[in-house]
């Protein structure tokens, strides 16, 4: 059996028996306070007997039967006398201390036996207290270090989340381009341009965890515009919102997805008379977002089916909030995404 002492964890059992100490020395400010300074160093003198007594049990003894049903009746079978040595090893530590002048024998007993009585009580009392909250800390720092794991598990999803989002988002924009070049279009030069203004905004502006609804009402106006290029005047869209702070933080490229997928699947298959209508309203921390697009279906026969974009937007949210929803909605020709999060849910 290895006796190697980790001394993170003689730290959290001095404070235990630092604690315990504490109890008897306030039980001796109120039973003995004409003996309290004689009593006082009594108690110092006993309880590193029994803080030493309790770390090599717990440490050492008690984690070697933890592992089978055979172990812990072994282990039960053996405290009694246990208790019985240590008893007598606590009666020996007195009669040191007695000695050097570190305890002063201020109770007398009729016989010995009562004395060992005595010794065998203070050493389960003291087992018992610094097994229960030894267990409470056990457990508080499994909990953390659970909530820890969980924390970090959720953030590698998200940035994984994002790394497929983003390059999804960049594709969709780059076959927009590619179609303008391929038919020699005037504007390709400036769906250039704003491409790599949307790409230096991506790589500058939202490398954090937030950025202000003003950035991401930003980048989605120079989207829909980069997208506009690729239509003549007969696309009608309508951006509006109604923010009470600019500056409130959601997380960088959340509404975006929304936005795409009305031109990816809406309007791009729009024959005729093509809009998207985009609403964004936040007040109270509420926010409501509803995009709704012309499509080429009547609502009957609208299929709808998640992309990469709609499904990783699914899964931030319920990474990111406890409170939110959001509906995909096909109606008459036309098709709704409305998406509500309280923002002051997130986890």
């Amino acid at each position: 059996m290895s006796l190697a002492i980790d001394r993170k964890r003689l730290v959290v059992y001095v404070w235990i028996g630092s604690a315990y100490l504490a109890l008897w020395l306030l039980n001796a400010a109120f039973n003995h306070t004409d003996i309290f300074l004689q009593q006082a160093f009594n108690e110092i003198w006993r309880s590193i007997y029994l803080l030493a007594v309790n770390f090599l049990i717990l440490e050492f003894v008690a984690e070697r039967f933890s592992l089978s049903i055979k172990k812990i009746t072994l282990f039960g079978i053996l405290v009694i006398p246990a208790i019985f040595i240590f008893a007598l090893g606590l009666f020996a530590w007195k009669s040191l201390g007695i000695v050097l002048h570190m305890y002063t024998k201020v109770k007398t007993f009729p016989t010995f036996g009562k004395e060992l009585e005595e010794h065998c009580a203070a050493i389960v009392m003291s087992f018992l207290f610094y097994g229960i909250i030894r267990h409470l800390y056990d457990h508080t720092k499994l909990k953390q270090a659970t909530q820890q794991l969980r924390i970090e598990k959720q953030e590698a999803e998200l940035n994984y989340l994002k790394s497929q989002t983003n390059p999804h988002f960049l594709f969709n924009t780059l076959n927009n381009i590619y179609s303008l070049s391929r038919d020699k279009s005037d504007l390709a030069p400036e769906s250039i341009l704003r491409l790599s203004k949307i790409l230096r905004f991506m790589l500058y502006e939202i490398g954090g965890a937030y950025i202000a609804i003003e950035q991401e009402l930003k980048i989605i106006a120079d989207y829909i515009e980069l997208e506009k290029l690729r239509y003549d005047e007969s696309l009608r869209i309508n951006l509006t919102n109604d923010v009470e702070d600019m500056k409130q933080a959601i997380p960088p490229l959340l509404l975006i997805p929304l936005v795409e997928n009305a031109f990816k699947h809406g309007v791009s298959e729009t024959r005729g008379d093509p809009f998207i209508n985009i609403y964004l309203s936040i007040k109270n921390r509420q926010l409501t977002f509803i995009v709704k697009n012309s499509t080429e279906a009547a609502g009957s026969e609208i299929r709808i089916k998640e992309n990469i974009g709609l499904s990783n937007l699914r899964r931030q949210l319920e990474l990111l909030y406890k409170d939110y929803k959001l509906s995909l909605e096909p109606k008459e020709f036309a098709f709704t995404a409305t998406l509500k999060v309280n923002l002051s849910s997130h986890v």
